[in-house]
């Protein structure tokens, strides 16, 4: 009995230290912006309010983006996001955002069937492929920047950097521990 108690214990520090390192690497490797030029910006959709605002969280990413824009990391946007309850198609919205505050139409590809973060890699990666394009800026929360890069480089875009949106709420600990649980899921799924 004392034995399996050890041993119990023993597997739950372990776990335990492994969850607390991943979510400690993930929060560091989201919070140091890696911007370098690059071919595009990759911006992942969030919510757009029923009445077509977006969220604060995604004006931030899109903020960000344009911040890069000006900066000329990159001459192209990808803004992805999918149909979302709200009835509105989000990368729609972040489009006509995008050109409210001064980026040209022809610098965004909108990408309405990004419904999650995969299906937006998918989708640039096929992009990606068809311009010849080998290197993106992810732009996302901090914790969702590392699962995302992953997920370009594994679509064939061989160099992928991440900068993080200057958003943060008390939820971000539930989107980091969520983080934990979607990184291992994928890395299961494509093994």
């Amino acid at each position: 009995m004392r034995k399996s108690r050890a041993i119990g214990l023993g597997l739950a520090l372990l776990v335990g230290s492994w969850v607390l390192l991943h979510l400690l690497l993930t929060t560091l490797d989201g919070l140091t912006d890696d911007v370098r030029p690059a071919d595009c910006l990759v911006v992942l959709g969030n919510t757009v309010q029923p009445n077509g605002r977006l969220s604060e969280r995604l004006r931030a990413r899109l903020d960000k983006a344009r911040e890069l824009y000006g900066q000329e990391v990159s001459p192209l946007i990808f803004v992805s996001g999918g149909l979302g309850r709200e009835g509105h198609y989000e990368g729609t919205a972040m489009q006509r955002y995008l050109v409210a505050h001064g980026v040209p139409p022809a610098a965004i590809v909108v990408d309405n069937a990004g419904d999650n973060t995969l299906a937006t890699a998918r989708n640039f990666g096929r992009l990606a492929r068809a311009r010849h394009l080998r290197s993106a800026v992810v732009v996302s929360q901090f914790f969702h920047l590392s699962r995302t890069k992953l997920m370009l480089r594994q679509q064939a875009v061989p160099t992928v950097y991440g900068a993080h949106a200057a958003y943060y709420e008390g939820r971000d600990a539930y989107a980091l521990a969520r983080e934990f649980a979607a990184y291992y899921a994928y890395l299961l799924s494509t093994g």
